[in-house]
């Protein structure tokens, strides 16, 4: 089974082109700080934890974990290995964080130590790390306000080297219970010698109850381990809810390399193919229609000729064989004013009018790449025109503006691109294998966030200069990633942030946010509409919508270790304190 490439359905909807800019508000953002008793705990990186991938991996792990089972309720762990919450119900009546759980601390010091971390598995259930490698399941009960209930261990192992966790999720099949927990380690790899001489592993391990033959009781084991192997740290990891796949988005590819100790096959590579296929179709375009030529077979007439086309999709052939091309395009067209003609006998020429003037279509059938684009003349001497000052053999090649030429060496971080094997895959739990392939080339990760419990966590990516929200449909093969919301230009406003940390949104997509290292964050809200609405009767919409800035200022010198939203409330925690903004008032 190969894996199928996929592309992201843009929903155009959710989209607004008449977008103007976020406009700064002095409102006071209400903020309550709550002083920790005992320190949150920063594990510095060791001199041997030197690679881009422990700074990603555990450098910049986010210390607050948010319950998305329950309203304003997060968790940490501080120094004395207390797992504490704090549930807030009461902005001005706000209670120490409460203790739920502890673990020794003497035990689990060891001399590769990572940062203890917290998955919230389900409603009743979390999955605990102490940064040494042990590996504790834990029943909670409800973790309501009103419920005090300590959390009880019933799977506690030491599972090896040192681990954070990055997802866990919770089911029941046929009377048993199962935990998957997906755990994250960057280790020391003899096969790469080129690099850094690190790999990445994530090991996906199914935790279960069974009974025992001699008594009733049931005790939790772990049922099955699988290990995948890359080369860089996943920007997304997670689950599916029943434990039947995995998704992973990562600028290098991951595969399974073991499952319970043993090595895992891999499949011979596909021998490269040297002979170039020639393209099938050519294609330009103007912002007013699309052209396109398909080669057919020699001495075609019109009665040969199979051509289907609706808004959205095309589809080309000869009568009684499968289509040439077939499937959705870029954007939209007006079936009624585009029309063909058969050229010399042996092609057909389409003419496309698009829906409406607007940007160039990076491709005119989705995911199909056995086209070539070709650019008209006048659109090859106007982009030559503009590139003239950028390949001039002079350093300044237009003297008249006095601004400098443009220095590689200069271009901040944000300016440049992960590399072109970015992508996010979906694995099968049973066949290991990749089933589909994104490939996100220039789509910046921006941040993960649950917006739904009960479904798998949402990745935010940039698109152009907007931060679209996507949600993973998992049992829907043909649909496995929705676009839900958008952030408007949030895309480019944070690639200006040299000092951003972290980056979350509210579950209900009302407002995202930004910190740095120190200090400050920055809040982003959906366009609202002002006091007097004033109404565009030609573009039929609101002109009273302003989009909202507000930047909040911590009183804290110690750096940002932990920053989570809530549709209300913004919660950042540093090492000796605990922060809360009031964001919405509902």
């Amino acid at each position: 089974m190969t894996a199928s490439n996929y592309s992201l359905k843009v929903n155009r909807d959710l989209l607004d082109p008449n977008f103007e800019s976020y406009r700064l508000s002095l409102d006071a953002i209400p903020t309550y700080n709550i002083e920790l008793d005992a320190a949150v705990e920063e594990v510095k990186l060791k001199d041997t934890q030197y690679t881009l991938e422990h700074m990603r991996a555990f450098g910049m792990y986010n210390y607050l974990h948010l319950d998305p089972w329950y309203e304003d309720s997060v968790y940490f762990v501080d120094c004395k290995g207390r797992v504490l919450n704090l549930t807030v119900t009461l902005d001005t009546a706000l209670g120490k964080p409460r203790e739920v759980y502890r673990v020794d601390v003497e035990s689990s010091q060891c001399e590769d130590r990572l940062c203890a971390s917290l998955s919230l598995t389900s409603a009743t259930w979390a999955a605990l790390s102490d940064g040494s490698g042990r590996l504790y399941l834990l029943r909670t009960g409800k973790r309501g306000d009103s419920s005090h209930m300590k959390w009880e261990p019933l799977f506690n192992e030491d599972l090896g080297e040192p681990f954070t966790i990055l997802h866990s999720v919770s089911h029941v099949q046929a009377g048993v219970h199962s935990m998957e927990v997906l755990l994250l380690r960057v280790q020391k790899d003899p096969e790469e010698t080129k690099g850094s001489g690190y790999s990445v592993s994530l090991e996906w391990i199914t935790v279960a109850n069974t009974k025992k033959n001699d008594s009733q009781e049931k005790k939790y084991e772990v049922k099955k381990r699988r290990v995948l192997r890359g080369k860089s740290v996943p920007h997304y990891a997670a689950l599916e809810p029943k434990g039947k796949g995995l998704m992973l988005a990562s600028e290098k590819p991951f595969v399974f390399t073991h499952v319970d100790g043993r090595p895992v096959e891999q499949p011979e590579p596909e021998p490269m193919e040297v002979e170039k296929t020639d393209p099938i179709y050519f294609w330009q375009q103007t912002t007013e229609d699309v052209t396109l030529c398909v080669r057919m077979p020699e001495g075609i007439t019109k009665e040969g000729v199979q051509f289907r086309l609706t808004a959205d999709n095309m589809t080309i052939g000869v009568q009684g064989f499968p289509p040439l091309l077939e499937g959705q395009l870029f954007a939209s067209v007006d079936p009624e004013a585009s029309a063909w003609i058969i050229k010399n006998d042996k092609s057909l020429e389409v003419t496309l009018q698009k829906r409406g003037e607007g940007p160039m279509w990076p491709e005119l059938v989705m995911g199909d790449k056995r086209g070539e684009y070709v650019m008209s003349d006048e659109q090859a001497a106007l982009i030559h025109e503009r590139l003239t000052h950028l390949t001039s053999e002079d350093l300044n090649g237009n003297p008249d503006r006095d601004k400098p030429p443009c220095n590689s060496q200069e271009l901040e971080d944000c300016d440049g691109f992960p590399e072109d094997s970015f992508s996010l895959t979906h694995f099968d739990e049973q066949s290991l294998k990749p089933t589909q392939v994104v490939n996100l080339g220039s789509h910046q990760y921006l941040f993960t966030v649950d917006a739904n419990p009960s479904e798998m966590p949402c990745l935010c990516l940039r698109h152009d200069v907007d931060a679209l929200v996507w949600q993973p449909r998992p049992d829907q093969p043909g649909n496995m990633w929705e676009h839900i919301a958008t952030f408007n230009a949030l895309g480019y406003v944070q690639a200006s942030k040299r000092d951003k940390k972290f980056a979350t949104c509210a579950p209900n997509f009302s407002y995202a946010s930004l910190c740095e290292c120190l200090r400050r964050a920055f809040i982003y809200r959906q366009p609202s509409p002002v006091e007097t609405v004033l109404f565009n009767r030609k573009q039929g919409r609101q002109v009273g919508q302003v989009a909202k800035q507000q930047v909040a200022s911590l009183d804290s010198d110690k750096p940002i270790l932990g920053f989570r939203a809530t549709n209300e409330r913004l919660y950042i925690l540093t090492s000796s304190n605990l922060f809360v903004l009031k964001v919405n008032n509902n």
